[in-house]
């Protein structure tokens, strides 16, 4: 348990000291193939959590039930203005420390990424999620600690604790919930993380956060309907 949190953390710590020795020396076309290296690796990674599936009708009113409620609660949205204030708030009348240290953690835990890699963690023990989210994490912390600094290395305490608590949250329930169940939001969790996959390869621009109530509505309907 945690162990996709500790190395995702790990991640962001090694890549602020690389970002900090290298001072952006990096070549940007080395960031660009690599990133998508990752974003290749997330696609298999969510197609094999798709292949959990029992019940296609499941994911799809998941999805589309989900993806309503999304919408009206304008969840994505929220959390991008909820970021945009808290950086304001923070950074207004402060140097670049306190600008690495907001900027960094809300891009590292305001994220679908997040949610679901530690909700799978905590529900399978299975940290592929996360171990994506630290080579993305770690290539941004590279960028932002050659540019911003040391305060980078300190969102690892916002990381740990968010997922942490997240997979921990997972962990407990776990043995209330069925196979059925699991496999349900796994499946449509997996569907969710193919769509972070086409964002990270710009193929489009899906609003993935206002699509996580699906992960929810999989559960109930896996549970009572399907």
């Amino acid at each position: 348990m945690l162990l996709g949190t500790a190395l995702n953390v790990a991640a962001i710590a090694g890549g602020t000291l690389v970002g900090l020795a290298v001072k952006k020396r990096l070549p940007e076309r080395i960031n660009t193939i690599v990133i998508q290296g990752l974003g290749l690796v997330t696609a298999l990674i969510g197609a094999k959590m798709m292949i959990t599936v029992e019940n296609m009708l499941t994911v799809l009113v998941s999805v589309v039930v989900g993806g309503i409620l999304g919408e009206l609660l304008n969840i994505e949205a929220r959390l991008d203005a909820f970021g945009a204030m808290v950086e304001a708030r923070v950074t207004k009348e402060r140097g670049t420390f306190a600008r690495a240290f907001v900027t960094s953690s809300l891009l590292y835990c305001v994220g679908p990424m997040a949610v679901l890699g530690a909700l799978q963690d905590g529900l399978r023990g299975d940290f592929t999620i996360l171990l994506t989210k630290s080579g993305l994490d770690g290539i941004a912390s590279v960028a932002f600690a050659s540019t911003l600094g040391i305060g980078v290395l300190f969102s690892t305490i916002p990381v740990m604790v968010y997922q942490g608590s997240i997979t921990i949250g997972a962990s407990m329930l776990e043995p209330y919930l069925s196979q059925s169940i699991v496999n349900g939001m796994t499946s449509t969790g997996g569907l969710l993380i193919v769509g972070i996959a086409l964002n990270i390869l710009q193929v489009a621009k899906i609003k993935i956060g206002n699509l996580l109530p699906a992960v929810l509505v999989a559960a109930i309907l896996s549970a009572f309907v399907f």
